[in-house]
């Protein structure tokens, strides 16, 4: 992913979640997905999907069970 993306990937998701602690940061060997954080937290991935001339994006985050509130 691009920088200009990357920083509207963010924007985005940081009104939407109302979290300005979001991070998304461009992974260091692919071009289409990014790693998103909050502070310092691994939360999930972001993949770019341009197929059939139209552009969209989709978040991936696994909850662990243990992360779990009893």
């Amino acid at each position: 992913m691009q920088a200009q993306e990357i920083i509207r990937l963010e924007k985005y998701l940081r009104s939407t979640f109302r979290l300005d602690t979001i991070e998304v940061r461009q992974r260091p060997q692919k071009d289409d997905s990014a790693e998103v954080y909050i502070g310092d937290e691994f939360i999930g991935v972001m993949y770019r999907d341009d197929e059939d001339d139209e552009l969209s994006y989709s978040f991936s985050m696994a909850i662990l069970e243990f992360d779990l509130p009893d």
